[in-house]
């Protein structure tokens, strides 16, 4: 569900739709609300191991939001460490299929492949962007946290967040539209 703040800033609540997916145009601001989970490169690799075996995820990726990061341990009297994006183009080789599953949203920093932008496009999903080097910043979002899958991999566990208000920006919408080659357009000499 998304609907409009009176600052002009979208705010997006978990589990995403077509609809609301198709609403989000690269470069909106935005609020995410609901959960989040989390997953890195090691999470993605067992995941898609479990795909190309035939097996079901320990996760149900439909509408979901997978954010790239590897939290640091909670500080006394915290929820979570820091909690800042990892770049969003290690996970190009595993994206197409959790979209292709019904993966709603990713939330990294960095570009993404023209194979992961088409997907986007082809199931209707969204990358968002979050600030680097802004993990404690980002961690007072973060509500409650529970590790689901993989806890032996210790800060690339995948983790249940449950958010209110993360901050990001659209990235990549599912029309193709790309935030970052629009900036760089809009500033060429």
């Amino acid at each position: 569900m998304i609907k409009l703040a009176a600052d002009g800033i979208k705010e997006v609540t978990t589990p995403l739709s077509d609809a609301d997916v198709e609403s989000l145009k690269s470069g909106d601001r935005v609020r995410l609300f609901g959960v989040l989970y989390t997953a890195r490169d090691a999470a993605h690799g067992r995941l898609i191991a479990l795909l190309d075996e035939g097996k079901p995820l320990p996760i149900d990726v439909k509408g979901q939001i997978i954010y790239y990061t590897g939290p640091s341990p909670a500080r006394p009297g915290m929820v979570i460490g820091s909690v800042g994006p990892t770049t969003g183009g290690r996970m190009d080789k595993y994206a197409p299929r959790l979209l292709a599953l019904g993966l709603k949203g990713m939330i990294g920093k960095g570009a993404r492949s023209e194979p992961v932008r088409e997907a986007m496009k082809r199931h209707k999903a969204v990358y968002f962007g979050a600030v680097g080097g802004a993990g404690a910043y980002l961690s007072r979002y973060v509500k409650k946290v529970e590790i689901v899958a993989y806890e032996d991999l210790g800060t690339e566990a995948i983790r249940r967040m449950a958010v209110e208000g993360f901050p990001a920006i659209v990235v990549n919408d599912c029309h193709g539209n790309d935030l970052y080659q629009e900036g760089m357009k809009a500033y060429a000499r």
